[in-house]
Formats: C-alpha cells, structure tokens, sequence
C-alpha cells in the first residue's frame, strides 16, 4: 500500500507520528507536507495529495491542518476525490464504509496524536459496503 500525506504548520507533529506508524506497518508514504511549524498555505500541500490519489500513485491520501475543513475543501475540487474530515475512529470508519473516501482529513487542533493514530489505522481497515452507498456517490458530481 502506498499513501500520500500532506500538511500544513498545526499538523506537523502529527504527520511525524503518522508516517512513523505507516512506516512501522511496511506501507508507503510519500510525504508532501512541511516539516516546520511556521506558517504556510495548506493547497500547496493538498494539491499534491490529491493529484497522486487520483491518478492512482497512492491508494489512499492524508491531510492534516488544524480544523481539516480547509484540506477537505481543496481536495474536495480534484476529480474523483472524496476527501471526508474525521475527528474520531467512527467518523472514519463510516467515511470509508458509507461514502467510500479516499483521502482522510484529520483536525490537529481537534484530537490527540494517539486518537490521530487510531483514526488512521481504522480507516485503512475499513472496506467499503457498496450497495446502496455505491447509488449514492454515483449522484456526487466528481471534482471541478
């Protein structure tokens, strides 16, 4: 498995426990966040998150900013994304369960790396139900 992960200043430490954890479990990361705590503009590291999702170079994508609602917005415009914010282990359960996500958006500012780390381990666990969840996403509109 290979997994993109982006970030911007109030997620820095928490994508160093991220890529520890995916490492530590033999799965790829290519990093494309900053490793500074100084201020930056978080497209500029949802973009390239995004761009590998879709064009299949990672399985899966991660973003993490302080609310997520930024990160989620901006990979939300790329085709074929469905980036979904989760604050905790059932919210990321359901987002891969229910609607499919490919990239997981965690809020910094919201949860505990600990709880950051379960977030992440359940939703790479998780397999989408299909079904009548499959009927649904066929209704979203895919990217700009």
């Amino acid at each position: 498995m290979k997994i993109a992960i982006g970030n911007d200043h109030a997620g820095t430490d928490y994508k160093f426990a991220i890529v520890e954890y995916l490492k530590s479990k033999g799965i790829e990361v290519t990093n494309y966040g900053t490793d500074e705590t100084s201020s930056v503009d978080y497209p500029d590291f949802v973009h390239p998150v995004a761009n590998d999702v879709e064009n299949n170079k990672a399985d899966f994508g991660i973003l993490v900013c302080g609310s997520a609602n930024g990160v989620a917005m901006t990979a939300n415009k790329h085709q074929g994304i469905r980036a979904g914010l989760s604050w905790n282990k059932e919210i990321a359960e359901l987002t891969r369960a229910h609607n499919n996500a490919n990239i997981l958006c965690i809020p910094a500012r919201f949860t505990a790396i600990p709880q950051a780390i379960e977030i992440v381990e359940t939703f790479l666990n998780t397999e989408f139900e299909g079904g009548r969840h499959q009927n649904r996403i066929n209704k979203i509109p895919m990217g700009c």
